[in-house]
């Protein structure tokens, strides 16, 4: 009787070397997808009265240098979305809006009047769209004196509501 297990023994040692399953064959690799284009969103008017639209995020700084003097608006930490600049040289003030614009004016609104000014690409990088103002103009003192904002709006970027505080009369009073 005690040979019937050494004959298994053989047999089991034999199943144990049977070779392993063969792996599967390795899938191709998925071709990627074409690279999705989509065109940036286009900007929007706020809906309702100008006079209406909710207040642009961001807060006013007000700086000088060489040039003259500045006022900064925007998110702290990131690019100003609007600067006046007084440049004290060619006595000119300088509204510059954050982007590119196509419509070749910024579009001015406030509480008294409302004015278009001739508006140019002014940088790429970051990208600004500006006016050259005559430190003068009635413009200016209808921005500073608005009932608490004024309206921004230029041809392919989105149309913002700015709240006119101390710091852009600085700019103007600099220039003067």
């Amino acid at each position: 009787m005690r040979l019937k297990p050494l004959i298994l023994l053989p047999v089991l040692a034999l199943a144990a070397c049977a070779s392993p399953k063969p792996a599967p064959a390795p899938q191709p690799a998925p071709k990627p997808a074409a690279p999705m284009v989509s065109e940036a969103p286009k900007p929007t008017r706020p809906s309702g009265e100008w006079i209406d639209w909710p207040i642009e995020p961001g807060t006013w700084v007000y700086r000088t240098d060489a040039r003259g003097s500045i006022a900064l608006f925007g998110i702290a930490g990131a690019d100003a979305t609007l600067t006046l600049r007084c440049d004290k040289g060619r006595s000119r003030i300088f509204l510059s809006v954050a982007g590119t614009g196509s419509g070749g004016s910024i579009l001015i609104r406030t509480s008294s009047t409302m004015k278009s000014l001739p508006a140019l690409q002014a940088s790429t990088t970051p990208a600004y769209y500006a006016a050259e103002i005559m430190p003068r103009d009635p413009i200016l003192d209808a921005m500073a004196f608005s009932r608490g904002r004024f309206a921004v709006e230029v041809s392919g970027l989105r149309s913002m509501a700015i709240p006119n505080w101390a710091e852009l009369g600085r700019v103007i009073e600099d220039c003067r």
